[in-house]
Parts: structure tokens; C-alpha cells; sequence
């Protein structure tokens, strides 16, 4: 896909566009996910080629623990579950759940790493202003 390019319509390019925004030129890939499915929504170049090869459905499958580890926060926890991050060698990779409804949306992307690192809370805020002006079916992977 190689997917470099700027603005997109819809609530599926907004997001992506918030990524961007944050992200810049150390965006690598964005993708939606829900409990069936998932859709890859952005991937860099250099990042398509080295996912050729990892089983992307596999990977996915791994964030959908998500699911359970929100519940499970939900219970034990005094505060709102939010967002996760993950740190790798090459990369940081984001993660954080559309709704709390049954729709179960999610989304995850990674950076590059950067020196003094991301300001995550505000990815996350933007991330829930994009989602506040459409209908969360508007995110709905394909």
C-alpha cells in the first residue's frame, strides 16, 4: 500500500490524519481492528516492506486482548483505562479502544522512536475529538 498520502476524507481519514498530525514522518502504520476484522488504514513504505513477511491477522489478534484487559481495569481499577504503549527496538506502538459500547472498535499504530519520547495523553485526546464528531459505525473496519 505504501500509503504516504496526505489527507483523507471521512472519519477513517480524519483519524488517520490525527496520527499523521502527531506522528509525522515518524508515523509508520495505522490500522482499525474490531472483534472480526481489521483494516490497515496507513503503512510507510520501508514498515510494508518489512511486514511482508509477519502474520499480520496474528499481530491483530494479539490487540484484541485488549478487550480483556479493559474489562479487567474496568473492575479493578478507580480510574478509566485510556490507552496502552509498547515500546520494541525499532518502534512504539499505541494502542486505544474507540468506545466502550459493543462496537469494540480499537486502533493501533507506531512511531518511530523519538528522543524525549511522545506525548501519548494528547494523541489520545485528539484521537476521542476525531471519534466525537461521527458515528462510531463510521470507523468500522472492512
Amino acid at each position: 500500500m505504501g500509503d504516504g498520502s496526505s489527507s483523507r476524507d471521512g472519519a477513517k481519514g480524519r483519524l488517520v490524519d490525527a496520527f499523521s498530525a502527531f506522528g509525522g514522518d515518524a508515523l509508520r502504520d495505522v490500522w482499525l481492528f474490531d472483534k472480526d476484522s481489521h483494516e490497515r488504514m496507513y503503512l510507510r513504505d520501508d514498515v510494508e516492506r518489512k511486514v511482508a513477511d509477519v502474520d499480520v491477522p496474528r499481530f491483530v489478534d494479539n490487540e484484541r486482548y485488549g478487550y480483556v484487559t479493559r474489562d479487567t481495569y474496568a473492575d479493578l481499577y478507580y480510574a478509566d483505562y485510556e490507552y496502552t504503549v509498547r515500546g520494541f527496538d525499532e518502534f512504539e506502538q499505541f494502542r486505544t479502544f474507540l468506545s466502550d459500547d459493543s462496537a469494540g472498535i480499537g486502533v493501533f499504530a507506531s512511531f518511530d522512536p523519538v528522543g524525549d519520547g511522545y506525548n501519548y495523553r494528547r494523541l489520545h485526546e485528539t484521537i476521542a475529538g476525531v471519534v466525537a464528531d461521527h458515528a462510531i459505525e463510521d470507523f468500522v473496519p472492512k
